[in-house]
């Protein structure tokens, strides 16, 4: 008879466990990271010494087991990384494009020229000199802001890789801390699957800043490695490894992890890291170009100044002066008077030095340059677009098949709890039965 209510007894405690197991699912159902659970029970097994037979005294509750996929879960990390460095370095494409085009320095080139051939058509008139010297003046502005533009860009690189580095650092040491605590935790409890579902969460967003792989211990602590290769160690049990940023004069970024004295390169293949290594190296790129651009053109005009004769008959003076960079241009030049249209030996009337500037602006490809920039930079941010969307599309198939082990189905949980719940009232019942049974044998004696 305390056989009988034993079992009842193990039965209640075990239903009663797994009932509050498939409360807690479906409280969670939804929420991002987390993983189901289940109560895992063994049976209570007695043998006899004498005939080797084996009798059932009930069950008990063995631990939470919880529900996941190490391998679909490192195949979600791995797409997350991808489509990260895939969007982040199209921002800094974005940003390019628009400094690019964002303060009119193509129609302006084309304008400053044009005007060339309106002094050249009426090399007297000062009209003509004056729109020609104003449409300098704005051209050296938007030079300016271009390049402007773009050195902007880089400085909200360096920021916004400054900040993904520390975000990096954070989640680093949350990491270890839940590390710790793993470390600590009984195995199979709740509160083992609860850090366990941090660790998971941890790992998927630092695999947004760069691309990680991840090996676990026997209680589930992760060692974390980060960049191509072997990858350097952010994160093995407590101890932390710190992530820093620097740029070159150049413009090449570099990334270094610290462990201790120890100082190793890190070199991102994805996440947002690898895409401030994109950005940052198609900024430079272009930076490079339109200085280049800017050095050449400042160069020519200034040399087609030099050869010609003003309308006052003295040699031409420079139009443009630049600055500490190359794109830094102003007008060096106030009085229309002083635009050197004739060639030497002409008249007041001469024109011949202003076919000069045309030829200038024919070898010099300044439009045409300005133009390839733009286009070359605009098919790369559609082509990086289309490459997002597949790697968005593989993203979402590797996050439903690891939900599809992980997530919570509100309708097999409902099922489960009417299951437990009939499996605990016939528990209840059987002691119920067991007590009338034992009470009815003493009313018997």
């Amino acid at each position: 008879m305390s056989d009988l209510l034993s079992i009842g007894a193990s039965g209640v405690r075990a239903n009663q466990a797994a009932l509050a197991v498939v409360s807690e699912n479906i409280a969670n159902a939804g929420v991002s990271g987390y993983s189901r659970r289940t109560v895992t029970t063994k049976e209570i097994v007695s043998v006899s010494g004498t005939t080797g037979a084996t009798s059932g005294h009930g069950v008990f509750v063995t631990g939470v087991s919880r529900a996941a996929d190490q391998f679909k879960a490192a195949a979600v990390r791995s797409a997350g990384a991808d489509l990260a460095r895939t969007e982040a370095g199209g921002v800094w494409m974005d940003r390019i494009q628009s400094a690019l085009t964002g303060s009119g320095l193509d129609t302006r080139l084309t304008s400053f020229f044009n005007a060339a051939k309106a002094v050249a058509a009426d090399p007297t008139a000062t009209a003509p000199r004056a729109a020609m010297l104003e449409q300098a003046r704005s051209l050296a502005a938007s030079f300016t802001s271009t390049g402007a533009a773009l050195a902007n860009a880089t400085t909200e690189l360096d920021a916004t890789a400054d900040q993904a580095a520390a975000d990096l650092n954070s989640l680093s040491a949350a990491l270890a801390k839940v590390n710790e605590g793993l470390g600590r935790a009984g195995p199979g409890t709740a509160g083992a699957a609860n850090l366990a579902d941090q660790r998971d969460d941890l790992l998927e967003k630092m695999s947004a800043i760069v691309d990680v792989s991840a090996s676990f211990d026997a209680a589930g602590r992760a060692t974390v490695r980060a960049g191509a290769g072997a990858g350097q160690v952010l994160v093995s049990g407590n101890q932390v490894g710190t992530v820093s940023y620097a740029r070159n004069a150049e413009g090449a970024v570099a990334f270094a992890v610290t462990n201790g004295k120890d100082v190793s390169v890190l070199t991102p293949n994805g996440g947002a890291l690898g895409g401030v290594v994109d950005g940052a190296q198609r900024i430079a790129d272009a930076r490079v170009e339109l200085g280049e651009m800017a050095s050449a053109f400042v160069e020519g005009v200034n040399d087609v100044q030099a050869g010609g004769r003003t309308l006052d008959g003295t040699p031409g003076e420079p139009l443009f002066a630049v600055g500490a960079a190359p794109t830094d241009i102003s007008l060096a030049m106030t009085d229309p008077r002083g635009i050197a249209a004739a060639s030497a030996g002409e008249g007041t009337r001469g024109n011949g030095n202003l076919a000069a500037l045309e030829a200038v602006r024919t070898s010099g490809k300044f439009e045409g340059t300005l133009t390839g920039m733009v286009a070359d930079n605009a098919a790369a941010i559609q082509a990086r677009g289309m490459v997002a969307d597949a790697q968005a599309a593989i993203r979402g198939s590797a996050i439903t098949a690891r939900d599809t082990i992980s997530g919570v189905d509100l309708d097999s949980e409902a099922v489960d709890l009417l299951r437990f719940q009939q499996a605990y009232q016939a528990s209840s019942r059987v002691i119920s039965i067991a007590r009338d049974t034992f009470q009815t044998l003493l009313d018997i004696r």
